[in-house]
């Protein structure tokens, strides 16, 4: 069937799979390098307590059946391993059948991993990973051209990708629709990166250029990927900058990088197709089967996006097969964050010796500038920015962390950018302190050169230690 296949797409595919497949990498190696901590037998939210309350039907894993550190870290490396195969494209040194099982394995990993993450792996990323690396197993190799029915599904994420994030805004927080949402976003963002600082003291009038422009990019532009070539490549690209842009603001994981990733297969590179054969049958019945039972599972997605009440980043099925998507319906106006700090003292007061714990990502010490790490992803420095705006958040895993802290436990300590306790003496007493933060003018960071100030404004948490914190996590 020649109206099958795209074989104008055949260098937007190679681009979009390799593009993936790093993605692919970066979330193995993130969750590689964190899952002790947070999720293993001794984590603050361990995985065998989770899948023995959690049926099989609702998150389906390979954990469900075994689960140890040894095991996670091997399935974890795993993934790492395929992901490095297939950027190196030996999908495409391979029978298509073989190839599309090679796409097959990191979504079935990763997938397993999701389902048992709990809050940690609750972000809208996750689920728009595993949707589009199910639908990168159909997009085939090099043995035949890209198929129509899988680009335009790539295209149709992208669309509820964007378009559900311009809603949600407009239906949001009045800033928004003010045009003003930027005079704060910069500053009270999850976790602010190296040139956060510099965007957020930039002309009022250009920060409301910049919400007009999000506006037209969210809730105009994604139709135009549905329009004919070369307006489909131009709008891609305006995504594609877009989203360039929100790099340079900010740290959002690999949220802007696969939604980039998904704009590239909307591209028709210039280039000339290789001859390949025609389609085998049951690669096309295949593909339209698994087509039309995806525009049938989008019924809740576009039931939602269409919705007053509009929810972001939620999965309708457990397999993460389709999603909706949204990001800052609200943005806050003033940033909160918590400050943990231990000291060694027998009986603590006010003027012990208390001293601060650094995180690698979130703002702390005011004088210390902001790093880039998308897209790699510090998942306790994010959910300690959602701690910040609510201890609902943290009801879950703060007194575990504090716990671990207390003990000096290794696998946590390596989430924090430096610990001020040395390894054999763990603090006697930690406890936890609210703070505003703000960014200083242009004089204050000529002045002191510190990028943040800071002023107390509660107690998160009463100095506790060890025992009592036992008690109170349970």
């Amino acid at each position: 069937m020649n109206w099958f296949v795209a074989p104008d797409y055949w260098l937007s595919r190679l681009v979009f799979q390799r593009a993936l497949a790093a993605v692919y990498l970066i979330a193995f190696l993130t969750a590689v390098t964190q899952f002790r901590a947070l999720i293993g037998e001794r984590g603050l939210l361990p995985v065998p307590r989770y899948v023995a309350r959690m049926p099989f039907r609702m998150a389906p894993s390979v954990f469900h059946f075994r689960y140890s550190d040894r095991f996670f870290a091997l399935w974890s490396w795993a993934g790492c391993a395929v992901s490095v195969a297939l950027l190196a494209g030996v999908d495409s040194l391979v029978p298509l059948w073989a190839g599309m099982l090679l796409w097959l394995v990191p979504w079935a990993l990763y997938l397993s991993i999701v389902n048992v993450g709990q809050t940690w792996y609750a972000f809208g990323w996750e689920s728009l990973l595993l949707e589009v690396g199910f639908l990168a197993v159909f997009l085939g190799n090099g043995t035949v051209a890209p198929p129509v029915v899988v680009l335009f599904l790539l295209r149709w994420i992208l669309f509820r990708v964007e378009f559900g994030a311009g809603l949600i805004k407009m239906r949001g927080d009045t800033c928004w629709r003010k045009l003003t949402c930027l005079y704060y976003h910069h500053e009270t963002q999850p976790m602010p990166g190296p040139l956060s600082w510099f965007f957020h003291h930039l002309p009022k009038p250009l920060h409301r250029v910049e919400v007009a422009a999000n506006h037209v990019t969210q809730l105009i532009v994604p139709v135009l990927l549905f329009t004919p070539q070369p307006i489909a490549t131009a709008a891609a690209a305006l995504m594609i900058a877009t989203q360039l842009w929100l790099v340079l603001s900010g740290n959002f994981s690999w949220l802007n990088w696969i939604t980039i990733v998904l704009a590239l297969s909307a591209v028709r590179f210039p280039g000339t197709a290789p001859a390949v054969a025609g389609p085998p049958l049951w690669y096309e019945v295949v593909v339209l089967a698994v087509g039309a039972g995806l525009l049938a599972l989008s019924y809740h997605p576009v039931r939602n996006m269409v919705s007053r009440r509009q929810i972001m980043n939620r999965s309708f099925d457990p397999l993460h097969l389709v999603n909706t998507y949204g990001a800052f319906g609200s943005v806050s106006t003033t940033r909160y964050e918590v400050v943990i700090e231990g000291t060694t003292d027998d009986v603590p007061h006010e003027e012990s010796g208390w001293r601060e714990y650094e995180f690698k990502g979130k703002p702390g010490d005011p004088r210390r500038w902001p790093r880039q790490f998308a897209p790699y992803h510090l998942r306790l420095d994010w959910l300690m920015w959602f701690a910040a705006l609510s201890p609902a958040y943290a009801a879950p895993w703060f007194g575990s962390l504090v716990e671990h802290l207390l003990e000096n436990d290794r696998a946590t300590l390596r989430l924090l950018r430096r610990s001020p306790f040395p390894a054999d003496t763990p603090p006697r007493y930690v406890r936890a302190r609210l703070y505003r933060y703000r960014y200083t003018t242009w004089r204050e960071l000529r002045e002191t050169g510190a990028c943040w100030d800071r002023t107390y404004v509660a107690e998160f948490m009463p100095p506790t230690r060890l025992a009592a914190t036992v008690a109170g996590a349970r």
